[in-house]
């Protein structure tokens, strides 16, 4: 992997220094140098403009991939590894950005934050957002609690839902069919005047599936299919009552049912769970001037629920378990833009208010359930951050005050300098800091523990970026470390046998990435290399323990995609993916010890190719994945899909 990524960094290297002044890349499916970022600054702003380190992935980007799920997109596209990205679709999928902790980056929807504030992290589940239902991603990676506040001590990842278009009414469908007996359908209307932008979508998505647990060589019994349907509605209207105000409301509705197993090599097979999500709101925008104020509200509401009755159970640890979780979060925010001279200034405030029900019955090992009326926790936050640009220069400094009923004031801090060389290199650094709050779970659980206090994070991340005068190549080197004190470990106490959450461990982690661009002709090269090693020091016996504890994370992966677009009518793309070897912890249901497992490093070839009728209107599409057929896991124990492929249309009217 280390010579892919020698040989890569040379060739991109060469382009850059190599090319002559062209016309500027219209059709690129990764946008180069100056690609306009949103979630940097909470403003738009030119990638060239701001230190911060954004990947963007396009709306073109999207739909070049097939018919991958939001967790494959960004998995491949944007160089975040999701652990059980190309699982079972019901498997849970979970974030590894920088090799941070799951809880340690933020999801936000146009911006907003989004949270489960039943989960024993709070951190939201990407299942709920169909890929249908998104314009563009924008990956910021470095901490980003200044803006953002908690979870964001690894990065943002914001996914910017779609809106009204450009023309008075349009329509849009997509379908596809292909292995494991999977359909996905999306269609959508939307439409833009000069006082009422509309967009109204629907998502539906079956499929078979396959067995989520890998079946051990010594089981004598079949291991069944685990299915997964999804049904979504969501809608964006904006409403221009003046040049000065714009409203904004919005409704976002998600169901999953999914089939589950037990365990790592235990199949189950009457264990299924529902998951529901709702998201509504309202953005106003108010104008004076070149100033912009923005007044947010958002309620967000997770239902999930869990059955095993057993009557076909196969791993006899429970004869009856259901489980409830119920959360309720409010969100509020009002932030000002205020440009003057060579600065602009942000500054805002938020409320986030969560609570949360859990109800289970479990027979013969009861839970402890609580309610929403003792489970609940209000923050109350208050930013700033001011941006320099003159010249070569921009620079940003910013600061949070976050006061939290619990446990009381935490602050954060950002400094960003970058400069522009020749109009072709920016160099950049940036300092910060991050912090991610307890969850309720880990306050108020039968585990819970109201001492707790907010894992902090001190960020350091330095670079260059080298681009082409014509705006067709890119490559940019980043380095970063990160330290995380007081993060929250589960503490089982031998000699009372009590089991709580504390604030304990001590995370420092470190590495590169290195992401290029170049079009040549016909030719879209995109390639991205990262590596990342960490670990933890924790308190054991009176004494630190240091040991390497990315489990699951692998230290280096490459993604290489090639996409040509051979004719006005044909395109095509293959795409490698290269995951280097990771750890895993297996747990003996028998015997109830733990052993580590080194999971095999693995590649992956993937082949997508679309043909265009109807000057654009129409296209069809052929998906074909693990081309290879790969046989590997993520997760020990547990199945990945082997060579899978699909086939379908897109309609734009």
């Amino acid at each position: 992997m280390r010579k892919i990524f020698v040989v890569t960094a040379f060739y991109f290297s060469s382009q850059l220094s190599a090319q002559t002044i062209q016309r500027p890349l219209q059709d690129s499916t990764h946008r180069t140098m100056e690609e306009v970022t949103l979630t940097a600054n909470k403003f738009s702003v030119k990638t060239s403009e701001t230190g911060k380190v954004v990947t963007v992935i396009t709306r073109e980007a999207i739909e070049h991939a097939g018919s991958r799920d939001l967790a494959q997109v960004i998995t491949e596209l944007g160089g975040v590894f999701i652990n059980g990205y190309n699982s079972n679709a019901g498997k849970e999928k979970n974030i590894y950005l920088r090799g941070a902790r799951v809880d340690h980056t933020l999801i936000t929807i146009d911006g907003i934050p989004v949270y489960d504030a039943s989960g024993i992290g709070s951190n939201f589940d990407i299942r709920n957002i169909p890929v249908d239902l998104v314009e563009r991603i924008e990956i910021l990676k470095g901490s980003q609690s200044t803006l953002y506040g908690s979870d964001a001590i690894a990065g943002v990842i914001n996914l910017i839902t779609r809106k009204g278009g450009t023309k008075p009414f349009s329509i849009s469908a997509t379908a596809d069919y292909g292995s494991f007996q999977t359909f996905r359908a999306h269609t959508s209307i939307s439409g833009h005047s000069k006082l009422f932008d509309y967009q109204v979508g629907y998502t539906h998505f079956n499929t078979d599936g396959f067995s989520e647990a890998k079946k051990p060589t010594t089981a004598t019994t079949t291991f069944d299919k685990d299915g997964f349907r999804q049904n979504n509605v969501e809608g964006n209207l904006s409403f221009s009552i003046s040049k000065q105000v714009k409203i904004q409301p919005f409704f976002r509705y998600n169901q999953n049912k999914s089939s589950l197993d037990q365990d790592a090599f235990i199949d189950e097979l009457d264990f299924t769970n529902e998951i529901k999500n709702t998201q509504a709101g309202i953005r106003n925008i108010f104008s004076f001037g070149n100033t912009q104020l923005h007044v947010i509200y958002q309620y967000n509401y997770t239902h999930r629920y869990y059955l095993d009755d057993s009557v076909k159970s196969r791993n006899g640890f429970y004869t009856y378990n259901q489980a409830t979780f119920k959360a309720s979060e409010h969100f509020g925010e009002a932030f000002v833009i205020f440009p003057f001279s060579f600065f602009k200034l942000t500054a805002g405030t938020d409320i986030r208010s969560s609570n949360t029900d859990y109800k289970p019955v479990q027979i013969p090992f009861p839970s402890k359930a609580f309610s929403s009326d003792s489970v609940k926790q209000q923050q109350f936050g208050m930013y700033a951050a001011l941006n320099y640009s003159r010249s070569s220069w921009n620079i940003e400094a910013g600061t949070r005050y976050n006061h939290h009923s619990e446990y009381g004031s935490n602050y954060a801090f950002n400094f960003n300098p970058s400069y522009l060389l020749r109009s072709n290199l920016k160099i950049f650094a940036n300092v910060s800091t991050g912090y991610k709050t307890p969850s309720l779970y880990q306050l108020f659980s039968e585990y819970g523990n109201r001492q707790l206090t907010p894992e902090t994070s001190v960020n350091l991340e330095g670079g260059l970026q080298v681009f082409s005068k014509d705006q067709r190549s890119n490559l940019r080197a980043t380095y970063y470390r990160r330290k995380v004190k007081d993060v929250i470990a589960f503490f089982f106490d031998p000699a009372t046998f009590a089991s709580y959450y504390i604030n304990q461990d001590r995370q420092k982690d470190h590495g590169f990435e290195l992401e290029g661009t170049t079009k040549i002709s016909v030719l879209q090269l995109h390639a991205l290399y990262s590596y990342v090693d960490g670990k933890v020091s924790t308190l054991q016996n009176g004494k630190d323990t240091t040991y390497f504890n990315l489990l699951r994370r692998p230290k280096s992966t490459f993604t290489f995609s090639l996409g040509s677009q051979l004719t006005k009518t044909l395109f095509t793309n293959i795409q490698l993916t290269a995951v280097g070897k990771r750890k895993d912890i297996y747990f003996d249901p028998v015997t109830y010890g733990s052993s580590s497992i080194t999971l095999k490093k693995y590649v992956l070839l993937n082949f997508y190719a679309e043909y265009a009728f109807f000057n654009n209107r129409l296209k069809v599409f052929a998906d074909l994945r693990n081309i290879l057929d790969k046989d590997y896991s993520d997760i020990y124990g547990y199945n990945t899909a082997r060579f899978n492929g699909y086939g379908g249309f897109r309609v734009h009217l």
